[in-house]
C-alpha cells in the first residue's frame, strides 16, 4: 500500500497542478483515463487538454499516494476512483482556491478593465 499519511500527502498535492486538480475533479463518479481526458476537455471548453502520457503519470502516482483506487478493470481499460484521502486533498484545495478567488475578488481592483493579454 501507498503513502496513507494525510499530513505528507497534503504537503505533496496542496497547491496543486491544474492537471492534478481536474483529473482529481474528474473522479466525481467512476473513470478511466480516457474518460477523465474528455471530461476535462468539456469541463475547461477545451481550454486544458490533457495528453495521455501525463494523464497515466499523474494517475499512477496518486495510486501509489493512496488518493484514488483502481475501481474495476473492464477490457484494457483501468477504471479509477477517488480513494477518502483524495476526497480530502480536492476538499483542501477547493478551499484554497475559494479563498484565492475571494481575495482577488476583494483586492483585485477591477482587473476586467485591463485588456487580456
Amino acid at each position: 500500500m501507498g503513502m496513507l499519511n494525510p499530513e505528507k500527502v497534503l504537503k505533496k498535492y496542496v497547491p496543486m497542478t491544474e492537471t492534478a486538480f481536474y483529473i482529481l475533479l474528474s473522479l466525481d463518479e467512476p473513470r478511466h483515463g480516457y474518460g477523465i481526458v474528455k471530461h476535462v476537455e468539456k469541463i475547461t471548453k477545451a481550454r486544458l487538454l490533457l495528453g495521455s502520457g501525463t494523464v497515466y503519470g499523474t494517475l499512477t502516482k496518486m495510486q501509489k499516494d493512496g488518493m484514488i483506487t483502481v475501481f474495476a478493470d473492464e477490457e484494457r481499460k483501468t477504471v479509477y476512483e477517488r480513494t477518502d484521502i483524495g476526497m480530502l486533498i480536492l476538499a483542501t484545495e477547493i478551499n484554497r482556491l475559494k479563498e484565492l478567488h475571494e481575495n482577488a475578488t476583494k483586492y483585485g481592483g477591477d482587473v476586467n478593465d485591463h485588456q487580456k493579454i
